[in-house]
């Protein structure tokens, strides 16, 4: 099986479908060890497909729309963070403290990009707030990698422990990613079929009139949210007021979308959430497992109070196993499963070309949600959807899919991302971003909103929403 049919089994598609889309081969887009452009090519493939799907059962069109998956705008659309520019300045995606560090016996990576996480890890090093680099090199160099891997997640910080795909292989958690599938769906309830809304008019947007809660962060769960945001649905991403969101990341990937915050612990925030939730459609969220529970956010609970709802989880690891649950991040999940390793080796380790596990996972997200669309429209049922960093990378390195199979033009050369890349004014400044990949005939080919400024919209749904 090609990396396009093992991702749309696990959506639950038509095999048939996959027949619909058409592939551009590029050589020197995302080069690696790995198969990550087939990866990333076929998270974007049936995203667009899951998304025709439903736009042609909505648009009540015969058949469904022919879909190209393009490895130029998928490359460019995977590092849309560096790609990034407001008013000429490039981003800042990675802080001081978020790198390799040699340990006493081997490497460590850590995330810091966050103050709060910054400061979780020095004061396990007992280092001050203003510890330099090599200040922090010289108090790792005299740990072991599993002990600051321990001692920081203990603090609520970010470390892990370089290891091989053996040693992954191995390890408690890794049995437990290993035995669960890429794509995880539930039904909830049987919650009736909600009347099917049509569509008309150019162009097609398969999710006009949904309303999708967004409680992610940090890329993936965004990715997936932007999505569906560019396919036509009103996002409203919430965040915390304790919890702010980093200016440039904000900036690339809540295109499309509105933002404002809610302290879910405040009675009058939380009425106002209660609010937005018996109009939803769709809630994603992309917290560790565990974190938003207290809350009442649990699927289930979710779909009790708004039935027919579509819940989609986002972890790093899977809520399950002894990691299930911790937080972490793509370049985290890379160093634990062996990636690493693979891309450089014990010695020197490597990276991917993109930070892949997370944007081929919010695209895989995006495909659930609207796949559970389409299962729902036919047999009603609330859907819960869950996906795991750790698991789409166990899929990267699984050895067993192809790459052919689907029809395509002949390869050529990724060189300029330029053709990929457009720019727009804003209240941030000039934005040039990255263009969506996901291309269906007749579908959309760009958002119809900049980002705003993070958290400044009200809290409740758009009066255009159908």
């Amino acid at each position: 099986m090609t990396d396009i049919d093992v991702a749309w089994a696990a959506l639950g598609g038509d095999p048939a479908l996959t027949a619909r889309i058409s592939t551009v081969v590029r050589e020197g887009a995302l080069p690696s060890r790995l198969t990550v452009r087939e990866m990333a090519r076929a998270c974007v493939g049936v995203c667009a497909l899951a998304a025709a799907e439903w736009g042609a059962r909505r648009a009540g069109l015969s058949a469904v729309p022919g879909v190209q998956a393009d490895d130029a705008a998928v490359a460019t659309a995977f590092h849309s963070e560096r790609h990034l520019r407001l008013d000429g300045r490039e981003p800042v995606n990675f802080a001081p403290l978020s790198r390799f560090w040699r340990t006493a016996d081997g490497w460590v990576r850590t995330h810091a990009n966050y103050p709060h996480h910054r400061e979780r890890l020095l004061a396990v090093l007992g280092l001050a707030a203003d510890a330099s680099v090599e200040t922090v090199a010289a108090a790792l160099s005299e740990r072991s990698a599993v002990e600051v891997e321990e001692s920081v997640y203990a603090a609520g910080g970010l470390a892990i422990a370089l290891r091989t795909p053996q040693e992954w292989a191995a390890h408690e958690q890794g049995h437990a990613v290993a035995a669960h599938p890429l794509v995880g769906r539930e039904r909830l309830d049987d919650a009736p079929v909600r009347p099917l809304v049509p569509l008309s008019g150019e162009p097609l947007l398969p999710a006009a009139g949904l309303r999708v809660l967004d409680l992610t962060r940090v890329i993936a769960g965004p990715v997936a949210t932007r999505t569906l945001a560019l396919l036509g649905a009103d996002v409203l991403r919430i965040d915390s007021p304790q919890l702010h969101e980093l200016p440039d990341q904000h900036a690339d990937m809540d295109i499309g979308k509105r933002s404002a915050v809610l302290d879910l612990a405040a009675p009058a925030d939380r009425r106002s959430f209660e609010e937005l939730l018996a109009q939803a459609d769709v809630v994603v969220t992309g917290y560790r497992p565990g974190a938003l529970e207290r809350f009442g956010l649990a699927p289930g609970h979710l779909a009790e109070r708004r039935p027919g709802l579509v819940v989609a989880q986002l972890s790093a690891w899977g809520a399950y196993g002894p990691w299930g649950g911790r937080r972490g991040f793509d370049s985290l999940v890379q160093v634990a499963t062996g990636i690493a390793v693979t891309e450089g080796s014990a010695e020197r380790p490597g990276a991917l070309p993109a930070q892949a596990l997370d944007h081929g996972t919010g695209y895989l997200l995006a495909a659930a949600v609207l796949r559970s669309l389409t299962d729902q429209s036919e047999e009603g049922g609330s859907r819960a959807v869950r996906l795991a960093l750790a698991r789409t990378a166990a899929w990267l390195t699984d050895e067993t899919t192809e790459d052919a199979g689907h029809p395509g033009h002949g390869e050529a050369a990724y060189k300029d991302a330029g053709p990929w890349l457009a720019e727009t004014g804003s209240v941030l400044g000039r934005l040039r971003y990255a263009r969506p990949p996901v291309r269906f005939t007749d579908g959309p080919t760009d958002w119809t909103r900049p980002p705003g400024r993070w958290g400044r919209d009200p809290a409740r749904w758009s009066a255009s929403t159908v």
